[in-house]
C-alpha cells in the first residue's frame, strides 16, 4: 500500500473544514515551523526533502526558495500556482476542493520561510468553487488566529488573498501570472529578470504549484530528510497524479515516486487497467504538452526494463523514445482512439490559447491545426507530415514561454511514434472518415520520423 502524505484524510467527513482540519494534526507544521524553526531552517529542510516543483517544470523547490533576492525594506511575496489549465490535470482542483487547509497551511509555513507578508493564491477563473471553498477556508484560518497580525504571538503578520484568474492556458506560465495578478494582460515576460528577482510588483517573488505548496506541510512536520527517503533517486516524497481516459478507475492517485507505469495502470489499487477489455495503445503521461508514448514505450524503455513513475524514468531516452512526469496528468488512450484526431484536437487548443506575442506560436499553432484538420478530415498529402515536422521544429525553442513547445512536442512525438497512421488517414481518406486504425504497427515507428530532422 503506498504511503500517502496529502491525502490520507481525503476521506475524512468535514476535514474541509477547520475543525476537522485541526483533529488530524492539521496546523502542527505551522506551529513548528514560526515557533521553533528560523526562516533558513525551514529552507533547510526542504532542501534537504528532495521536493521538485509538482506544477510541470520539476525543479529543486528548496533551491528555486534559496534564489529569492532579499533587499533591505523591499516587500516581498508568495504567489501560489493555483491555474491548472493543462489538458488531463486535475490534482490541484482535487486538493483545493476537498482539504483546502493544507494549501492554506503550506502558505503560512512556505510564506514565513520566505519573509513573505502578504501572499496570494491565483486560481483558474472558472474555478469559482474552489475560490468560494478556498476563500470560506481562509475566513476560518483567520478567525482562530493562523492568519492576520501576530501569528500565534510569534510577531509575524501574514495576509492571504484569493485571486480568480484570467481563465486563459498562458496564465499557469508564472510570469504570465504575475502579469494578470497586476491587472494587466496576461502576456509571459522576458526573462532574465526572473521572478525572484523582480516578480509581483517589481518585488522578489516565488510563485509555486498547490502540490509544491502543500508538500512543505509533511516535510516540515516529520523532517526533510524523512520525506527524502520515500520514492526513488532525485525523485523524492509522493506525487498526485491526475488519471484519465480509458482506464477502469480514472481519478486522482497519490503515489510514492518509482512506482512501476506498469502497475499504476494495471493494479487494483490504482487505476485497475484498460477499460471494457481493450488494449492500451498509447498514453500522455504528463499532461498535454508532453510526447505522447505508443503502449511498448510506456511500459518499458527501448531496452526493455521496466519504466517508473519517475521524472528520471520517464524520461528515460530523451524525447526519441521517452517523455515527462509533468504536471502528473496521465491520459490512457485504447485501441479505438485515433492519434491523428487526439493530435488535431491538442493543436487546437495551443492554437486558442497562444497569446500571439511570439511570431512561431502564434503563426505556428495555427498552421499546424490548419495541417492536422486537413489529414484527420481526409484531404491530406504525405507531403503535409512532412510540413507538420518542419514546423513544430521551428516552433520549438523559438519563443519566450514554453507554450511554443508545448504545442510542437505531441505533434513530433505523434509524427515520431505513428507516423504509419498518418500515412494511413491519407492514403485512405474515405475509409479514415468511419474507421480507426487500430493499433497496427503502432509500437514500430521510431525509425519512421525524418531521420535528419531526429530530435
Amino acid at each position: 500500500m503506498s504511503r500517502k502524505l496529502l491525502l490520507e484524510h481525503i476521506n475524512v467527513p468535514g476535514i474541509n473544514t477547520l475543525e476537522v482540519y485541526r483533529q488530524k494534526g492539521g496546523y502542527r507544521a505551522v506551529e513548528k515551523a514560526l515557533k521553533t524553526l528560523t526562516p533558513e531552517e525551514i529552507v533547510e529542510e526542504v532542501k534537504k526533502s528532495g521536493l521538485r516543483g509538482r506544477g510541470g517544470a520539476g525543479f529543486p523547490t528548496g533551491m528555486k526558495w534559496s534564489f529569492l533576492a532579499k533587499p533591505e525594506g523591499v516587500a516581498r511575496y508568495l504567489v501560489c500556482n493555483a491555474d491548472e489549465s493543462e489538458p488531463g490535470t486535475f490534482k490541484d482542483r482535487y486538493l483545493m476542493t476537498y482539504i483546502p487547509h493544507a494549501l492554506i497551511e503550506g502558505m503560512i509555513v512556505a510564506s514565513f520561510a520566505l519573509g513573505a507578508k502578504v501572499s496570494y493564491i491565483y486560481v483558474r477563473g472558472e474555478m469559482m468553487p474552489q475560490i468560494r471553498i478556498l476563500e470560506k477556508a481562509i475566513a476560518e484560518a483567520k478567525a482562530a488566529g493562523w492568519l492576520g497580525k501576530n501569528i500565534l504571538g510569534t510577531g509575524y503578520d501574514l495576509e492571504l488573498y484569493v485571486q480568480p484568474g484570467g481563465g486563459a492556458y498562458i496564465c499557469g506560465e508564472e510570469t504570465a501570472l504575475l502579469e494578470s495578478l497586476e491587472g494587466k494582460r496576461g502576456n509571459p515576460r522576458i526573462k532574465p529578470p526572473f521572478p525572484a528577482i523582480a516578480g509581483l510588483y517589481g518585488c522578489p517573488t516565488v510563485v509555486n504549484n498547490v502540490e509544491s505548496i502543500a508538500a512543505v506541510v509533511p516535510i516540515i512536520n516529520d523532517g526533510g530528510e524523512e520525506y527524502a527517503k520515500i520514492g526513488i533517486g532525485r525523485s523524492t516524497g509522493t506525487k498526485l497524479i491526475s488519471a484519465s481516459g480509458n482506464l477502469v478507475k480514472p481519478g486522482v492517485y497519490e503515489i510514492e515516486l518509482g512506482l512501476p507505469v506498469e502497475e499504476f495502470i494495471y493494479s487494483d489499487e490504482y487505476c485497475g487497467g484498460i477499460a471494457n477489455g481493450k488494449r492500451l495503445k498509447a498514453t500522455v503521461a504528463g499532461g498535454s504538452s508532453v510526447p505522447i508514448l505508443p503502449a511498448n514505450l510506456t511500459l518499458k524503455y527501448a531496452n526493455g526494463e521496466p519504466r517508473l513513475m519517475s521524472y528520471e524514468s520517464l524520461s528515460e531516452g530523451g524525447f526519441a523514445t521517452g517523455t515527462m512526469m509533468g504536471s502528473g496528468g496521465f491520459i490512457a488512450f485504447d485501441e479505438d482512439q485515433c492519434i491523428v484526431r487526439n493530435t488535431w484536437n491538442f493543436a487546437r487548443f495551443y492554437h486558442h490559447e497562444s497569446c500571439g506575442q511570439c511570431s512561431p506560436c502564434r503563426e505556428g499553432t495555427g498552421w499546424m491545426e490548419k495541417v492536422l484538420h486537413k489529414i484527420e478530415h481526409g484531404h491530406g498529402t504525405i507531403s503535409d507530415v512532412d510540413l507538420l515536422w518542419d514546423i513544430q521544429r521551428k516552433i520549438e525553442g523559438n519563443t519566450i514561454c514554453p507554450l511554443g513547445d508545448a504545442a510542437a512536442w505531441p505533434v513530433a512525438s505523434a509524427i515520431r511514434h505513428f507516423r504509419d497512421e498518418f500515412e494511413w488517414h491519407i492514403k485512405e481518406p474515405i475509409k479514415s472518415q468511419t474507421q480507426n486504425y487500430g493499433i497496427a504497427n503502432y509500437a514500430v515507428p521510431i525509425e519512421k520520423a525524418p531521420v535528419t530532422e531526429e530530435k
